[in-house]
């Protein structure tokens, strides 16, 4: 991997994860949003979500962090394939969180994501997430100030 663009291309790519946990976390939905390209498409098969496009995968985004009282999510690198404008790889998710239900949610998962080359910068064409691990156990800490938090 001598070829400077190839260095930039794969840095940018893994660099893309970060910013959606951070995004997602922050509800910056938005921001989230425009890491896809305009034709995206994120799915979690589990929680019945298919989202096309990003007006569709920014409601979708506050519509599922409205449900948590808390919501953490930590990215693992993972694979990155390039082929020149486009690129294949894998991130790894570790979360936990509690929903506004008071049920309490920590899983270990990976997503599957394929990434375009646009004229902004490298985006999401697809992220398709699979849980390998699930915990429904209630979580015995508590989110110092998470309701006003999301108030904000």
């Amino acid at each position: 991997m001598s070829d400077i663009q190839t260095i930039a291309d794969r840095f940018e790519i893994q660099a893309l994860p970060g910013e959606f946990a951070d995004a997602g976390m922050t509800r910056d939905y938005d921001r989230f949003a425009a890491l896809f390209t305009e034709d995206g498409v994120w799915r979690i098969p589990d929680a019945g979500v298919h989202l096309v496009g990003r007006e569709q995968i920014r409601a979708g985004i506050e519509r599922l962090q409205g449900a948590w009282d808390f919501f953490v999510q930590n990215v693992h690198p993972g694979t990155v394939r390039l082929d020149g404008d486009t690129a294949a790889g894998r991130a790894y998710i570790s979360e936990l969180g509690r929903l506004r239900s008071g049920d309490s949610h920590i899983n270990y998962s990976l997503y599957h994501d394929r990434y375009r080359r646009t004229p902004g910068g490298w985006r999401f064409a697809e992220r398709v997430y699979e849980v390998r691990y699930v915990d429904t156990s209630p979580l015995p800490g508590s989110a110092p100030h998470a309701a006003e938090a999301s108030e904000a």
